[in-house]
């Protein structure tokens, strides 16, 4: 059974759905025929990548948020507090205060080499690497130096990994998850596609996610129905949008 999953690197929410996705995976017996493939979301394919690598403050980020949602300052920071204390829950130290602005078209085209390289499992810990960088480390995942590095430590060859990103080699494949992304009518990331019958949007609970792949596995497996026994016979009987949300 395959699931895909379309995310973003400098998704919060994302970020919060990877880790649900891992505890909903950890409880489903059948994960070990679970292949999982991340599909690019830019969230923003019009920003740009701070040259400096600046780190934004996180006042700098609550009045964004407040802006956004016409809101007053205050709110804003509530926000980033709250998402920093949900975060937390599944292990993840969000520092708003390090963050740093970035383009993820290069990002996305390194999990697509990932995926092609070393297959699913490659990818996934790229994507982890890339998001913990963004989220907890304050690293310019918009940086092509920095993704290099990112990707060696994850796994990848760092010269394979400058070369595609020199060519542009993934740019096809990142700009036809955002086409489908559109044709399935996806807004929001994260969204899991499971075996293309099943479309959870949002970083939900584990168990609704674990429910969403037991019901999809069910549907695919065949099922043993057992006729009524004889007389005397025994019987057995939880996102970020388009507008808004990279951080």
């Amino acid at each position: 059974m395959k699931v895909e999953i379309w995310s973003d690197v400098v998704c919060p929410w994302c970020y919060v759905g990877e880790r649900r996705f891992e505890a909903a995976m950890e409880g489903f017996a059948h994960r070990d025929a679970v292949e999982v493939v991340w599909r690019s979301f830019e969230l923003d394919p019009t920003s740009t990548s701070d040259p400096d690598g600046t780190q934004v403050g996180p006042d700098d980020q609550a009045r964004r948020l407040a802006t956004k949602f016409g809101a007053p300052l205050e709110q804003g920071r509530e926000m980033l507090r709250s998402m920093t204390a949900t975060a937390a829950e599944v292990g993840i130290e969000m520092r708003f205060d390090r963050t740093v602005k970035a383009n993820t078209v290069d990002a996305h085209q390194v999990a697509h080499l990932a995926l092609a390289t070393g297959g699913p499992a490659l990818q996934a810990a790229v994507v982890e690497r890339l998001m913990k960088a963004h989220f907890t480390d304050g690293e310019a995942v918009g940086d092509r130096s920095v993704l290099v590095r990112l990707a060696a430590e994850a796994g990848l060859d760092a010269d394979a990994v400058g070369e595609a990103l020199k060519e542009d080699r993934y740019l096809g494949e990142v700009r036809a998850d955002e086409a489908e992304a559109r044709a399935l009518g996806i807004t929001g990331v994260p969204f899991f596609v499971i075996d293309r019958k099943y479309g959870v949007s949002g970083a939900q609970s584990p168990e609704v996610l674990r429910g969403a792949l037991e019901q999809a596995w069910s549907e695919r497996t065949p099922q043993l129905i057992t006729a009524p026994a004889a007389a005397g016979s025994p019987a057995t009987a939880d996102a970020c949008g388009p507008d808004g949300g990279a951080i």
